[in-house]
């Protein structure tokens, strides 16, 4: 038995179908049953819980091989981020009470840093909270997800594909959440001792993005970087509150800068087999359906 949090989720799921493929059994803690009833139709144990609800979290963890933790998404964090570290504190509290034989955490580029990481400072107090454990342990450091440019399948139908990273032909670690759920799967049902860290993803530049892109439109896409200036206006038109840009833009002036990146020392690296044309495609074709 394996438990997966964010099973609902696109690396969660991946994960899941994954494992389940290969016959293992899945348990999953979940806020709401109803979201993930294909889930339990697929055979996968479902518990009542919640991020910060320690007992629900030690109870899901009894008699577990292994477990895959993630911080739960969120774009616009409070200040001194006392969500991410409430979650963290669960998860290490639980952790204590039910320790599992090994566990698999999501984690991101840069999080080795303690500082000038915006919203990766989640994954940080993630990992930093786990540092006192000492079963098995590997943090997946994956690169920015392609799905989180799937609105290039309407922009890019105008020739740009708009992004914050800049010069646009500077790459960067990407990778196909499927990519992250099936290493995760992989590490959870293979054995290994120790605390591992895994760079997951490949280097592609937003000029390398809108060609895929293009490819999938069979038109001509260009990579379009934001200015600087416009970058609050920008988020505050994808529906962010004004106030609450600012972890956002911290980590993109981190990836530009080079202070977030790959190739930190003592890290393994593993390339990502899924590309971003193929996510495109996919997307599209799903979109038909």
């Amino acid at each position: 038995m394996y438990l997966l949090m964010g099973i609902t989720g696109n690396v969660g799921g991946a994960a899941a179908d994954r494992l389940l493929s290969q016959g293992k059994q899945v348990r999953a803690l979940v806020r709401d049953r109803k979201k993930a009833a294909a889930w339990a139709d697929r055979g996968v144990d479902l518990v009542d819980g919640d991020w910060n609800d320690t007992a629900s979290l030690a109870g899901a963890l009894q008699g577990v091989e292994g477990a895959y933790l993630m911080m739960p998404p969120s774009m616009t964090p409070s200040k001194g981020f006392p969500e991410a570290q409430a979650v963290a504190a669960s998860y290490a509290a639980a952790l204590k009470q039910a320790p599992p034989p090994k566990v698999v955490a999501l984690s991101s580029m840069g999080s080795e840093q303690s500082s000038g990481l915006g919203l990766i400072t989640s994954t940080h107090l993630l990992e930093r909270a786990l540092e006192e454990f000492t079963f098995p342990i590997a943090f997946v450091r994956a690169g920015s997800f392609y799905e989180n440019y799937l609105f290039g399948l309407q922009a890019g139908k105008g020739g740009t594909l708009p992004n914050f990273y800049a010069p646009t032909d500077r790459a960067v670690p990407m990778v196909a959440t499927v990519d992250i759920g099936a290493e995760v799967a992989k590490l959870l049902t293979s054995e290994w001792e120790g605390r591992r860290v895994i760079e997951l993803g490949s280097m592609l530049s937003p000029d390398g993005l809108a060609g895929e892109l293009g490819a999938v439109l069979g038109q001509e896409v260009k990579a379009l970087a934001i200015p600087r200036e416009a970058w609050q206006d920008a988020l505050v038109g994808m529906g962010f509150p004004r106030e609450s840009t600012w972890a956002y833009e911290e980590m993109v002036e981190g990836l530009n800068s080079g202070h977030i990146h790959f190739g930190v020392p003592g890290t393994e690296h593993v390339e990502g087999s899924t590309s971003a044309r193929e996510v495109y495609q996919a997307a599209q074709e799903r979109a038909q359906q």
